[in-house]
């Protein structure tokens, strides 16, 4: 991995910018016009997503500490190597390639997620 690819990174993009200012509403509305390839390894710390339509996006190598991401659905949305250290995801859906150790030690210990598939 690049430096470029461990640290989070913030970015001029304006969907990632509707991120970091939790403009969900317009994130939605927002997301399927315009291009989505700016949202990886982005600094989300501390940030209320909730509501977040996530459905195909590509979240690798992002930084969610402290954000609420109840009820999100994750389940087709790339989350390798992102980390999730005190997050809120109460209601979450996770793909099903993360396993529920995997998630806690994100959760507990801010590791990257590691998918484990067959």
């Amino acid at each position: 991995m690049s430096e470029r690819e461990i640290k989070p990174v913030i970015k001029p993009d304006p969907l990632y910018q509707m991120l970091r200012q939790e403009d969900i509403d317009q994130f939605n509305v927002s997301r399927d016009s315009l291009d989505t390839s700016e949202l990886t390894g982005g600094d989300y710390r501390g940030r209320d997503l909730r509501k977040m339509n996530a459905r195909g996006l590509d979240f690798s190598n992002a930084y969610f500490r402290n954000c609420d991401l109840s009820g999100v659905d994750f389940r087709e949305t790339n989350l390798e190597g992102a980390s999730l250290m005190h997050a809120k995801v109460s209601g979450v859906y996770f793909p099903s390639e993360l396993s529920a150790e995997e998630i806690r030690l994100s959760l507990d210990h801010g590791t990257r997620l590691r998918y484990h598939r067959d």
